[in-house]
């Protein structure tokens, strides 16, 4: 797990208005989230219906799908 070292911002009733995170952590927050994307999308295609791979040339070839 990362470490994140959060600095907030409050407002006058003192209730948190923003957030401040170093760039760093910031970097790594985001590779993490396009990780993540990047591993639901794969189950998702893995749930999809699969064809032959021969199958999928011939439609391509055919012009059934570009």
């Amino acid at each position: 797990m990362i470490q994140i070292h959060p600095e907030y911002i409050f407002d006058k009733e003192l209730r948190k208005k923003a957030v401040i995170i170093p760039s760093l952590e910031w970097d790594i927050i985001v590779s993490e989230m396009e990780e993540l994307d990047d591993i639901r999308a794969y189950d998702a295609a893995k749930e999809e219906e699969s064809i032959p791979f021969e199958q999928a040339v011939d439609e391509i070839k055919s012009g059934i799908v570009k």
